[in-house]
C-alpha cells in the first residue's frame, strides 16, 4: 500500500496546512486539512483509519501530538480542507483539545494543523487498511482507535513531511 499527499512539496508541508495558513478555528487552531491518496490497498480492505501525528512534539509538550484521526474512510482519496465538511467518515479528537482546556472537544474533533513551537518537526500521515469498519463515534481518542484496530490491520503506509517554526 502507498499513501501520498500533494500537500508535501520537496519533503515540506505547504504553509497553508498549519500556523502560517489563513483558516483557523475561533480559538486559533489551524483547520485547513491536507489532501492524500491511497494506492494499492490490499484485497479485503473494508475501510481505512488515518493518523496524522507529530512525534517531535515530545520535545515541547511531553507527548506525541495527534493532529488528525479518521476512522471508517471507505474511499482512497481525501481532498484538501475536507475535514471541515466531510460526513462519510468519522473524525476523532486531536491534541488541540488538551491545550489548557482552551478547545472544546467538538472543535478539536477534526483536523488541527501544524504549529511547531520550538523547531522543525516531522509529521507522519499513517494510513491503516482494515478488514472491517470500526465502532467509533465522533470525538473518539487515539487509544480508542488503537484498540479498535487490533486484529483488523491488513497493511499500513506512511508519508512524512516537515513544518518549521
Amino acid at each position: 500500500m502507498i499513501v501520498t499527499s500533494s500537500a508535501i512539496k520537496n519533503g515540506i508541508f505547504e504553509d497553508k496546512y498549519g500556523k502560517r495558513g489563513t483558516q483557523f478555528s475561533p480559538n486559533g487552531m489551524p483547520t485547513y486539512s491536507i489532501p492524500f491518496d491511497i494506492k494499492e490497498a490490499p484485497k479485503g480492505t473494508k475501510s481505512f483509519a488515518v493518523v496524522l501525528e507529530d512525534k517531535d512534539a515530545i520535545t515541547a509538550s511531553g507527548f506525541v501530538w495527534i493532529h488528525w484521526l479518521i476512522a471508517n474512510l471507505e474511499r482512497t482519496s481525501v481532498e484538501e480542507n475536507e475535514s471541515q465538511s466531510a460526513t462519510d467518515y468519522v473524525q476523532g479528537a486531536n491534541s488541540w483539545a488538551s491545550v489548557l482546556g482552551k478547545f472544546e472537544l467538538s472543535e478539536a474533533s477534526a483536523y488541527g494543523g501544524m504549529a511547531p513551537p520550538n523547531c522543525l518537526h516531522r509529521y507522519e500521515l499513517i494510513v491503516y487498511a482494515l478488514d472491517t469498519k470500526l465502532d467509533l463515534k465522533p470525538g473518539f481518542r487515539f487509544n480508542d482507535l488503537h484498540f479498535a484496530m487490533q486484529g483488523h490491520v491488513l497493511d499500513q503506509a506512511v508519508v512524512m513531511g516537515t513544518y518549521d517554526v
